[in-house]
């Protein structure tokens, strides 16, 4: 790999972090508790687990320019993904019978407070 490439790949990781810890702030100081951070399963990976109460939000963290864009970077193929991963990560919990869940998305957009989407997309 090119040291051009390689030097890319390093930014948009440490990016991807950055805009993590923002989202998992935001979503403290909203109230949530943050049960997990870039939680991997055999199925994908899920960007952050909070929850509310007996709410679980499975947090997609997308930094983008727009919230337009970090909305249209998660299309049907990711969705199913990161469902998929949020049923193995429910199934271990003990208290899941109890538990509703929700894909939410939280948009890292530049000079500004991360944006919370609730129910950004329904899974089937």
């Amino acid at each position: 790999m090119s040291e051009n490439r390689l030097s890319k790949r390093r930014s948009s990781f440490a990016k991807g972090h950055r805009g993590e810890w923002l989202a998992a702030w935001a979503l403290r100081l909203k109230g949530y508790r943050i049960l997990a951070v870039r939680h991997r399963t055999k199925l994908g990976e899920i960007d952050l687990v909070a929850r509310k109460g007996d709410l679980i939000a499975i947090v997609e963290v997308k930094a983008r320019a727009t919230l337009e864009q970090a909305m249209d970077a998660i299309g049907p193929e990711s969705q199913r993904r990161i469902a998929n991963a949020a049923d193995l990560w429910l199934a271990r919990q003990r208290d899941a019978a109890s538990l509703s869940i929700r894909f939410d998305i939280v948009a890292v957009l530049p000079r500004r407070w991360p944006v919370h989407v609730k129910d950004a997309w329904r899974a089937y």
